[in-house]
């Protein structure tokens, strides 16, 4: 059916398309559905589109109304008419029931499903079912390989010509555990180059995206980010942005509403983004505990695992092994785990100590890698960097570049002060119940909500001292978030 484009003043972050109810009937498509929309051109382009059904009059029954996506990346103009057509089922939707049914897949198998994800032929359910279906049934060496070369091919490639181009990745899932923008300043102040791309939380209450963006811009195209990385040496960007992977962008998208991290996906999201920023040196930190993502049986396996990607892409990976046992730092949650950094990072602050030696450490693991120190004295060089002040002036000339400020920290609006009832000892702090709690309390779509921990496992309290503070930005949510604390209990004290 041929319609006429129509625009608003609209973006909905991915392809949407509003019909008249009546012209929506023709087509054979409801609320939800999909429909392929092709330009009427002699070289023709198409994409798919999730559509929403209107029954008022801001809509005629020969138009179409088409977001800001659809717009660009069809280069459509006012009026201009287009074909219309209910989208046929994709061929890749057999093949993640395939999955389903616990058979492999081939590398063309999965280079059609990537590219049904990004083109948007897959809808948010179906993409759901492709994560639930590396979640539940895994995918062996050879998949994961094919995933990651996919993933890569779907977007875009950072080439940098610099001779030392470093990047680190935590796995995640420890709460407070904000060590990259401290690591980011140190190793960039001593010369390195470090784009670093971040994904948004996925099961924790922030990603380092979500942090820089209380303060900074996050989203940058390609071009922007060599111009950044030319002027302060890094960057700390969301990957989603650039369209360097954007499939895994999609796909984390539907992980964060799932709250699933599949294997296969974790290797092939940290890996496919180091190859995309052209990356040559890359430290990977497992954190391992009873309450993190991985024990340490898993987080050997990983590392293993890791490695051998490293080797068969030809880029020079270690592996390092941490303490997940307990959240790092005291602030969870954007704005709070910022200010962490902050303290860290400034001399005239004190800052959380095991936030502070985690990251000297790292960085440090990382100037071994590269030769700028000897086996054994990277952690020297880190110190040396943190406290001359320099890794602070790198920081902020890295904020300055994505066009932020220091001063743009925002206090939650509510906050309530959980004090201990009598005198005792913190026995444990479990991981995945806080960052449920600090989701629970608006994180990380609320920057400044959050938690501050005031203690750590193995230290004494007295009655009446405060064990916890909750941020939110509404009321309610400061209320659902006390709720939690007393029946969940994340935060063990022997008495």
């Amino acid at each position: 059916m041929e319609l006429k484009i129509k625009f608003l003043k609209w973006s909905a972050g991915t392809p949407v398309a509003m019909l008249n109810k009546k012209t929506a009937y023709q087509i054979g498509v409801h609320t939800k559905g999909r429909v392929v929309i092709r330009t009427l051109s002699r070289y023709s382009k198409e994409i798919y589109a999730i559509t929403d059904i209107v029954e008022n009059k801001i809509i005629e029954k020969d138009e179409i109304i088409v977001s800001s996506e659809i717009k660009q990346l069809l280069g459509l103009k006012k009026g201009q008419k287009v074909d219309v057509d209910i989208a046929p089922v994709p061929r890749s939707l057999n093949l993640i029931k395939k999955k389903l049914n616990n058979q492999p897949l081939n590398e063309k198998e999965i280079n059609e499903i990537i590219a049904d994800i990004v083109n948007n032929s897959l809808s948010e359910s179906e993409i759901a079912l492709f994560v639930s279906a590396m979640y539940e049934q895994g995918m062996n060496m050879r998949e994961t390989i094919f995933l990651i070369k996919s993933i890569l091919r779907s977007g875009n490639v950072i080439k940098l010509r610099n001779k030392f181009v470093v990047d680190k990745h935590s796995i995640g899932g420890i709460p407070g555990n904000r060590t990259t923008p401290i690591v980011v300043s140190i190793c960039a102040a001593a010369g390195l180059t470090f784009p670093k791309n971040s994904s948004r939380a996925i099961t924790s209450a922030a990603g380092t995206a979500d942090v820089i963006e209380t303060i900074a811009r996050v989203e940058f195209s390609a071009y922007e980010i060599k111009k950044i990385l030319k002027k302060v040496g890094a960057c700390m960007v969301w990957e989603g942005a650039q369209g360097l992977v954007p499939a895994d962008s999609k796909i984390i998208q539907i992980e964060n509403v799932l709250k699933m991290d599949p294997e296969a996906q974790l290797l092939a999201s940290i890996i496919s983004k180091k190859l995309a920023a052209d990356s040559q040196y890359i430290l990977i930190d497992i954190p391992y505990g009873k309450t993190a993502k991985v024990n340490k049986q898993k987080a050997k396996e990983l590392k293993v695992k890791f490695e051998f990607l490293g080797k068969h892409f030809h880029k020079n990976i270690k592996v390092v092994l941490t303490d997940g046992s307990q959240p790092i730092g005291n602030g969870v949650g954007p704005a709070l785990e910022l200010i962490d950094v902050i303290k860290v990072l400034n001399l005239l602050e004190k800052g959380p100590k095991d936030l502070e030696e985690k990251s000297l450490f790292l960085a440090g693991e990382i100037f071994e890698m590269v030769g700028k120190a000897k086996k054994g004295e990277g952690i020297h060089l880190a110190k040396m960097i943190l406290y001359s002040g320099r890794a602070f002036k790198k920081f902020k000339q890295i904020i300055e570049a994505q066009q932020g400020s220091l001063k743009n920290i925002k206090q939650a609006e509510f906050k309530k002060d959980i004090l201990s009832r009598k005198s005792g000892e913190i026995i444990e702090i479990d991981n995945s119940q806080i960052n449920s709690m600090a989701r629970v309390a608006g994180c990380p779509a609320d920057k400044s909500a959050g938690l501050y921990i005031y203690h750590h496992v193995g230290e004494k309290i007295k009655q009446g001292d405060k064990i916890i503070t909750i941020y939110s930005e509404s009321k309610s949510r400061l209320k659902q978030a006390i709720e939690f604390y007393a029946t969940r209990k994340p935060i063990k004290i022997k008495h």
